[in-house]
């Protein structure tokens, strides 16, 4: 441990920690205990608690029971953000500073409240010093949208730093950086740790976590499973925390495939700088093929990439042997393409419009003649969507607003099956919604697949994967493993968290897996 002690207060002590939300137990008697100069991972898969437990430490939400400590103080009371800021920080994946803004004013936003004058000169030089004290490289009058994702973390850690934190959570914060950019991160951090500041590291990069930290915690359902000296605990332990699954205990699929028959999308060499390397997939007919990995490894911009939202750098799409001109979303749907995206709040609903116009958006010129759309058509059309995915409505015309979440999705995916699709690409389908939706969206992408079409489903929830004949996992970019029917969540887990083991599982002929001399590429 860098410069942690253990004969001084912890950097933060929580005990006993119970958060619900409605009837969700998202912490449950939860505790975690950070150290000075310690650099602790906070892992577990998702719906863990690990995000719940950051809101609680950060002031941000207020527990049910429980306590929390900072130096062996109690937390500022609820609501005294100033308070907060002086105790601890989180630097989030996704930057919380104003692009339009300079680095200075960035630092000294809200300080100088109900001041007359502010001295721009004298605040882009207290930022100087500031910047120069903790090492950042960075001109205090320059925008942060200037900046690059790593300096723009600097920025934020120096910023927490200035009220007087002692203890910064990071969440995910590499999963915007590249190699150079995380040894760089990794190298500021460990001179922090020297000056006693402590760090919470959140990430879904196994390795980095022993690249980097001394001690882990696992979360599982909402409780804490372990905690321990990184360096005493095997790779293949600590997946097993996270998963609940001992090695040996696989699981067989929710329903097997009748088969894969000829192939009906493949790309070749494929690739999207920053996102994902050359990629050479095939999907077959009568098969669901998972692309499993975190929010950052690539497989979510791999999906939009296929379906026309992003234009790649390189490679071909092709359905049915027909060529696909990529970046284009009419092209890929006049392929045969159909798509669910992951946000359907964001990306999936007209939430003003009803569940017929939802469900009929690409089809309408299908609904009547000379580019015209009939209500009557629309209606039908919407009715015989409803009945098939059994969505739950008073009808075609109420507000998709008005639907619950499961409900909601469902319309989503009769959308993307309005045109009969060749194959189903679906990030994420079972975002946010009940375990009961989650089991009859699921059965949807598996009745596409068994109907002749294929289907590629880009998540990292193990639950959902085990609908798929095959799970490719995908790190950093790059399609690290793959696995046929009757895989084991600690292989699965570790091949999407970069961490290398003593063998591969690699499909068969038969759609088995068996274990390959060497590692992952």
């Amino acid at each position: 441990m860098a410069a942690a002690t253990h004969d001084r207060p912890a950097a933060v002590h929580a005990e006993g920690i119970v958060k619900r939300y409605g009837p969700t137990v998202a912490l449950d008697g939860a505790h975690l205990t950070v150290r000075p100069g310690e650099a602790h991972a906070l892992v577990g898969r998702n719906g863990a608690g690990k995000s719940t437990l950051v809101s609680v430490l950060t002031g941000m939400q207020r527990p049910e029971a429980g306590q929390v400590t900072f130096g062996g103080r109690p937390a500022p009371g609820w609501g005294d953000t100033a308070a907060w800021q002086r105790k601890v920080a989180c630097v989030y994946q996704r930057s919380m500073t104003v692009p339009d803004l300079t680095v200075a004013e960035n630092l000294y936003l809200g300080r100088y409240q109900g001041e007359r004058i502010i001295r721009w000169r004298a605040l882009r030089e207290r930022a100087g010093r500031l910047l120069a004290e903790y090492g950042v490289a960075a001109d205090p009058a320059a925008r942060i949208r200037e900046l690059g994702v790593e300096q723009r973390q600097f920025v934020e850690i120096a910023r927490a730093l200035s009220f007087g934190a002692r203890l910064i959570v990071l969440d995910e914060p590499t999963a915007r950086l590249d190699a150079g950019g995380i040894d760089r991160l990794f190298g500021k951090l460990r001179s922090l740790r020297a000056q006693g500041v402590a760090f919470v590291f959140i990430s879904h990069h196994l390795q980095e976590v022993y690249e980097l930290c001394d001690t882990v915690t696992v979360f599982r359902d909402a409780r804490h499973v372990l905690t321990a000296p990184v360096r005493q605990l095997a790779k293949d332990e600590l997946v097993a925390a996270m998963t609940g699954e001992a090695a040996g205990a696989a699981h067989r699929p929710r329903t097997a495939g009748r088969g894969a028959g000829e192939p009906v999308l493949r790309t070749e060499g494929l690739a999207l700088e920053g996102h994902f390397a050359p990629l050479d997939l095939t999907v077959r007919a009568g098969e669901v093929v998972g692309l499993a990995g975190a929010a950052a490894s690539g497989n979510t911009a791999i999906g939009e990439t296929l379906a026309g939202l992003r234009a790649p750098d390189g490679g071909r799409i092709a359905v049915r042997g027909r060529p696909v001109r990529t970046g284009s979303v009419p092209h890929a749907l006049d392929a045969g393409i159909g798509y669910v995206p992951e946000d359907r709040h964001r990306e999936g609903l007209v939430p003003g419009r009803s569940v017929a116009e939802n469900a009929t958006l690409t089809v309408a010129d299908q609904l009547g003649p000379l580019g015209t759309v009939l209500p009557s058509r629309t209606r039908e059309f919407a009715r015989r969507m409803i009945a098939s995915l059994d969505i739950k409505t008073t009808g075609p015309g109420q507000p998709v607003s008005g639907l619950s979440g499961g409900n909601q999705q469902k319309v989503v995916i009769a959308r993307a099956l309005a045109r009969d699709p060749v194959v189903l690409v679906a990030v994420r389908p079972t975002n946010g919604v009940d375990v009961k939706s989650k089991d009859a969206l699921l059965g949807v992408v598996r009745e596409v697949a068994d109907g002749g079409s294929g289907a590629l489903l880009v998540s990292d929830e193990l639950d959902d994967l085990r609908v798929c004949d095959r799970v490719l996992a995908v790190f950093h970019g790059r399609v690290t493993a793959e696995f046929g029917r009757g895989w084991h969540d600690h292989e699965l887990v570790a091949a999407m968290e970069g961490v290398r083991g003593d063998g591969d599982r690699r499909t068969t002929e038969d759609g088995t897996t068996q274990d390959t001399e060497g590692t992952a590429p």
